[in-house]
């Protein structure tokens, strides 16, 4: 593992551009139950009832008590991989973060540009004036929310059958075809299309570096190498590996 750490640290020390793409592992390491591993929340709650974009059109009011019992969202806080993710952006190994989390705990940690690829449940947008607002901005004591407007507030995330938001996909792949080593943490790469991040910046030339304590779809095709680890703790060492070289 000290030799994958080392690795990985001279590679973004070497590389003219670092991304990471992060998925529910890292999350889940700060209390955030994943959707698809067994005990996460698509088996507390059916995706077809409260995860489609029908489903909040057809019962807003069922999707959002859903979303109020969610309370990890609220009260997670970033853990040490968020945290060095941040320290690695400081520091000017790490251009962005392309994150498929809805979480925001990427930007409570510290990072700055992030890419929100499913887009973010902190936040609430009015289906028919488009006003945005954070979560705790809005009352929960009605639901569902209504705006000034009269339209209803949905959260900012992207549900099941809403289109990626055109920013985030086109900058995403702006990102992957340009970079040099992209940090795959904590993702299945089993959801399209930001499976297909890993797999673009490999064909571009990049080295694929994964972190993840289990193997994916990714580790014998695609990545360079994995890290068998938890984001929580490689992520902090390779941070501490990349200061250890240059003193």
């Amino acid at each position: 593992m000290t030799d994958l750490i080392h690795r990985a640290a001279q590679a973004l020390r070497s590389a003219r551009k670092t991304i990471a793409l992060t998925g529910a592992g890292i999350s889940a390491e700060s209390g955030i139950p994943t959707f698809r591993d067994p005990g996460g929340l698509w088996d507390r709650y059916d995706p077809e009832e409260y995860a489609t974009i029908e489903a909040f059109r057809r019962t807003p009011g069922k999707v959002w008590r859903m979303m109020k019992d969610f309370t990890e969202l609220k009260t997670a806080r970033p853990n040490p991989g968020h945290y060095g993710l941040a320290q690695l952006e400081q520091m000017g190994f790490l251009r962005c973060i392309i994150t498929q989390n809805v979480d925001n705990l990427h930007q409570d940690a510290g990072s700055r540009d992030v890419i929100e690829f499913h887009g973010n449940m902190r936040q609430v947008i009015c289906q028919q004036c488009d006003k945005t607002l954070p979560l705790e901005d809005i009352s929960l004591e009605t639901l569902p929310p209504y705006c000034s407007c009269g339209g209803v507030f949905k959260p900012a995330g992207v549900f099941f059958g809403e289109p990626i938001p055109m920013h985030a996909m086109l900058r995403s792949q702006e990102e992957a075809q340009s970079c040099e080593v992209i940090l795959v943490i904590g993702t299945s790469a089993v959801v399209y299309p930001a499976a297909d991040i890993p797999r673009v910046a490999k064909e571009a030339g990049a080295q694929v570096i994964e972190i993840n304590p289990e193997r994916t779809d990714l580790t014998s095709g695609v990545s360079d190498f994995l890290i068998q680890e938890k984001a929580g703790v490689a992520i902090p060492q390779i941070v501490a590996a990349i200061r250890a070289m240059a003193s």
